[in-house]
């Protein structure tokens, strides 16, 4: 794949800075990348009362990145989504890794301004729905860490030309979003073992594979998360400094 002529192939939805690419990676290196993720050690995860995750490439700050460097077998697959997107302007040098439980999902949250808009959402295991949902603005908030999940007094309606969709992340795709659909949207996984995906903008890409996820026994459009997800959020923290108090 070369790059974006290519990877506008790859949109999906009435929201043209969305993408999704299938098969993104293989059975054999989505196990790399999980052999890799549980040798880490427990101090690595930080429990929250959903999920538990790793933060990789340092601490994001108001003012920016402290960093640390991603470890080989995070800097192969980063680079590999930043040469098939060109969309990031520098090397990916931030990456969470989330686990969920069949019944743990994320609320609704956006980003924030500390990171360069677009995101890369490599996942693994059980598929999922994540839902995006339009805001009137968040260009107040000082929420620019993901942890803090919910951004409160933001609008969850419907807006005008702004229309709410979901995205079905199957294992081993890659779910691209930047421009509008950053910072015009709240992204989020309800916390529940059967989800939808018949309304998906992907919806034919999981009807092709059904034979890979467990359906609902009694709703054949949804998806039953029986398993564990693994998910790796990709981006770029524009503002790098050294020390953060040498201002």
């Amino acid at each position: 794949m070369e790059a974006m002529d290519d990877l506008n192939n790859f949109k999906v939805g009435s929201v043209p800075t969305v993408f999704y690419i299938p098969d993104f990676i293989s059975d054999f290196d989505q196990n790399l990348l999980l052999n890799h993720i549980y040798a880490a050690p427990v101090s690595k995860w930080k429990v929250l009362k959903n999920r538990r995750l790793q933060n990789w490439g340092g601490i994001v700050h108001e003012k920016g990145l402290l960093p640390q460097d991603l470890p080989p077998w995070l800097t192969k697959i980063t680079e590999k989504i930043r040469d098939v997107s060109s969309l990031f302007p520098s090397a990916i040098n931030h990456v969470l890794i989330n686990e969920y439980l069949p019944n743990q999902g994320i609320m609704p949250h956006q980003d924030g301004p500390a990171y360069y808009p677009v995101v890369a959402i490599l996942s693994i295991g059980s598929p999922v729905v994540m839902d995006f949902t339009p805001h009137l603005s968040l260009s107040g908030s000082t929420s620019n860490i993901e942890d803090k999940d919910s951004i409160e007094g933001a609008d969850h309606g419907n807006l005008p030309n702004y229309p709410p969709f979901s995205v079905a992340l199957m294992s081993g795709s890659l779910l691209i979003f930047k421009d509008a659909a950053y910072t015009d949207y709240l992204h989020g996984i309800k916390d529940c073992e059967i989800q939808k995906y018949d309304t998906a903008v992907n919806a034919a890409e999981v009807i092709g594979h059904k034979s890979l996820i467990e359906t609902h026994a009694e709703d054949s459009n949804a998806i039953h998360r029986s398993t564990t997800r693994v998910s790796l959020t990709c981006r770029v923290v524009s503002k790098v400094h050294r020390n953060l108090f040498r201002f």
